[in-house]
């Protein structure tokens, strides 16, 4: 249960949706338009509660006039980029610090350092200054950042002092530094993520403990019955002697990573020990692995909505407290006047243009009187979220100067062919053949020819589509297959034309430009992707899920860090790689004589060692991927100690079994909710204001081509171009966004808000922040069931 853990800012602020973009400088209308003070006042604090709805944002702060205004600088994005360029500067200290990838004299980094650390403290003094003192001092983000900053300038000084009288010591700070990552206020869907391992981890416990009891009981009866029959492995050493050796064996069989190679001495021995393995491998990767994954799937559902349920509740209560600070009386409601819901929406969302606010108006005004009501209001974050693509349509430049021969017969042909599904499907099938000739010999000089050709071909299709499409919609911004195409295209020219000039030059070696080549004509094949509609589905589902996979990269980056530092202290020095072209005979066991003919050795993964940061990194990935990650453990416990298996096993707990299976989980969370979800309500209800209005464009309109975006953020007038016709292609037009713009977290919490009653404010803020999963709020809730 949430309540038990953390402030009150914790529990509110940490189950938010996505980091939102940065909060706009607020921009108040001069007094004449705008009132008194204290209406001004209390429209800039409405706003910065409409502002936290729309992002689902739940920093309390303080509702003085000075801390409203330090609450917008607080979420200005120069604040928060600030923020996370010294967090990340911190981090990449480790590049410079012993062990180093490139090392810097201590008191470079120590300043850098010390740089950083006043940086998060004048951030954490500024929050201070936005929320109440009984939250701040409540909030354990905030005393986990202050007792990080004092214990790392502690950390500083102690080890300055030894290194001044030349003694080693150790920077055991540094592990602490993924801290301020964590636990800033910009940084909450990290801390959702680890607060889905928290709340998983009792269940997994239990499952876990039976898997070792399962694996500990399998060694005890491998050892009772090949111990004794002097059996060895294919190094010569004793199989199945020693029963710490036969658990971490057992435990690696699990993982895949030595089978079948840990059971053929007894399989060689007798073909009936092959039933032993058999049987272990069924129950122990196959049955309690899928139960693991079903485990941590089922309680991060659960969570995952108990904390959906949160957002939506407080995203009410946010709205609910904006219109209680704007509401005026209008005979027998409350309402919110046009000129105060048009100030508001100015300052909420400043670069949206005047027609797309007059939408919005005449959308939560529908009866046009002049004034919102409480249940159109509370919806204006939703409307705010739903992005609508404003649409200024251009005459072609050609149609300009050349009208004539522009819409001569000819012409015309070449425009309907190039709008033809025909001409797409053409050039997949050159894509495809393009592809067979990459694959062939690049010395045959007919297969240097033909790459010409399909260069050429390229170029044709690119002149074409800018012929029949006006450029500036060809090159919108969100026309990203456009520029990728045009992008593509204009590099692998330049490339080949600079590789067919430098070879006709007889000291011509260089492989760079070679590859450049190679890699564009290979990209040149990810164009049929967009082609296919299956494959559109799978890439519209994987951009919606992007923003979390970001988070979980966080996590797993903050994981990497910790494990790092602790293997650079543990490992470091242990094992020395040497260049092949070396002749010294420490390269053959990497440089350390308890390797010599070990399988590490043989393997010659010198390499892979922990002497810094980034080669700590790539043997972690390894251990991630699992593959022969039994072979990098035992070598590193050879070279320190048989102990020191635990922290490979213990990476492999941590990252493969908790943070990969709840990755797993959030995957198939996406496509369940992607595939069944339609359109909410408040995206039909501005749907159905674009197409009254007669400034509507269909989504098939612009999938066959006759009409592309155009982003429009200047000042427009919806009344001045309503009488526009689309036959000229000009005008102002709308529509919704495509739904690959939905991230998943949105379309959940939209799930659970189609249950609440729009004239219901629900629970109240305790019994909000005190939910639990086994709640049923709303009453006779479906929305478990949903997905």
């Amino acid at each position: 249960m949430e309540a038990s853990g953390g402030s009150r800012e914790e529990k509110e602020e940490e189950k938010e949706e996505t980091d939102p973009p940065p909060t706009p400088t607020p921009r108040i209308p001069g007094s004449a338009a705008m009132g008194d003070a204290a209406q001004e006042e209390g429209l800039l604090q409405a706003a910065a509660y409409v502002y936290d709805a729309q992002y689902n944002r739940n920093i309390p702060f303080e509702t003085s006039p000075k801390a409203v205004r330090l609450y917008y600088l607080y979420n200005h994005w120069s604040m928060q980029a600030a923020t996370y360029f010294f967090i990340f500067v911190d981090l990449a200290l480790a590049l410079f610090e012993e062990p180093a990838v490139y090392l810097l004299p201590f008191l470079a980094t120590s300043l850098v350092e010390v740089l950083c650390l006043l940086v998060f403290f004048g951030r954490l003094v500024h929050f201070a200054q936005v929320t109440p003192r009984s939250v701040f001092w409540k909030d354990t983000k905030n005393i986990c950042i202050m007792i990080s900053i004092l214990v790392t300038l502690i950390d500083l000084i102690v080890y300055g002092a030894l290194r001044i009288s030349a003694i080693r010591g150790i920077r055991w700070s540094r592990p602490l530094r993924p801290i301020f990552l964590i636990n800033f206020a910009e940084s909450r869907q990290i801390r959702r993520a680890f607060r889905s391992i928290r709340n998983t981890l009792p269940e997994i416990t239990y499952v876990f403990l039976l898997f070792m009891f399962s694996v500990l009981m399998f060694s005890l009866m491998a050892l009772k019955l090949f111990g004794d029959r002097n059996l060895k492995t294919v190094e010569g050493s004793p199989y199945f002697t020693n029963y710490l050796e036969i658990v971490f064996n057992m435990y690696v069989l699990v993982t895949t990573a030595n089978s079948p190679d840990v059971m053929m001495p007894a399989y060689d021995f007798s073909w009936w020990y092959c039933l032993f393995f058999i049987v272990y491998v069924i129950i122990n990767t196959y049955i309690f692995m899928s139960v693991f994954l079903a485990v941590v799937y089922n309680n991060y559902r659960k969570h995952l909505k108990n904390e959906i349920r949160k957002l939506a509740y407080m995203k009410r209560r946010k709205m609910i407290e904006a219109f209680n600070l704007l509401k005026v009386k209008e005979g027998a409601e409350f309402v919110v006047k046009e000129d105060q819901w048009k100030h508001l929406v100015k300052l909420v969302a400043p670069d949206i243009s005047t027609s797309h606010r007059e939408l919005l108006l005449r959308i939560s005004d529908e009866e046009q009187k002049g004034c919102v009501d409480k249940k159109s209001f509370v919806r204006l974050a939703d409307l705010l979220n739903i992005q609508v693509i404003t649409i200024k349509l251009h005459s072609h430049p050609l149609d300009i100067w050349f009208p004539h021969v522009y819409n001569s017969t000819p012409s015309l042909c070449i425009r309907s062919m190039v709008r033809h599904k025909g001409f797409v499907w053409m050039y997949d099938v050159i894509i495809l053949i393009n592809a067979v000739f990459i694959a062939l010999d690049e010395k045959n000089p007919y297969i240097s020819y033909a790459e010409w050709v399909f260069l050429c071909l390229y170029i044709v299709e690119i002149l074409l589509k800018l012929y029949t499409y006006e450029p500036r919609n060809f090159f919108a911004r969100n026309q990203f297959w456009n520029w990728f195409d045009t992008s593509i295209i204009i590099a692998a020219l330049i490339a080949t034309v600079l590789n067919t000039a430098l070879r006709s030059v007889t000291i011509y070696n260089s492989q760079q430009v070679l590859d450049i080549v190679f890699i564009l004509r290979v990209l040149r094949l990810i164009r049929i992707i967009d082609s296919i509609q299956r494959f559109r589905v799978i890439m519209n589902t994987l951009i919606n899920i992007m923003p979390t996979m970001l988070t979980f990269g966080g996590l797993v980056l903050v994981v990497y860090y910790i494990f790092s530092i602790v293997g650079m202290e543990i490992f470091q020095g242990k094992v020395k790689f040497f260049a092949g072209n070396t002749t010294t005979p420490h390269a053959l066991y990497c440089g350390n004589p308890a390797l010599k003919d070990s399988t590490f050795a043989r393997a010659k993964y010198c390499k892979n060692n922990f002497n810094n940061i980034a080669s700590s990194f790539i043997v972690l990935m390894e251990l991630t991927v699992v593959n022969q990650w039994h072979v990098i453990a035992s070598g590193f416990a050879l070279v320190t100690h048989q102990a020191a298996k635990l922290y490979f096993i213990t990476f492999h707990i941590v990252i493969v079994i908790m943070i990969i299976n709840i990755f797993i989980a959030f995957i198939l969370e996406a496509f369940f909710v992607e595939y069944s979800l339609e359109k909410s309500e408040v995206e039909s209800a501005i749907e159905k204001k674009i197409q009254e209005l007669g400034v509507g464009i269909q989504e098939d309109e612009l999938l066959n081509g006759k009409l592309l975006d155009n982003m429009e953020t200047s000042e427009n007038d919806l009344g001045g171009e309503e009488g526009t016709t689309k036959k000229k292609l000009k005008g102002l037009m709308f529509k919704i966004a495509s739904k690959r713009y939905r991230t998943v977290d949105a379309l959940l919490q939209r799930m659970f808000e189609a249950e609440i009653p729009p004239e219901e404010e629900g629970p109240s803020l305790d019994e909000i922040l005190n939910l639990s999963p086994n709640d049923a709020y709303p009453k006779n809730p479906v929305f478990d069931n949903a997905a």
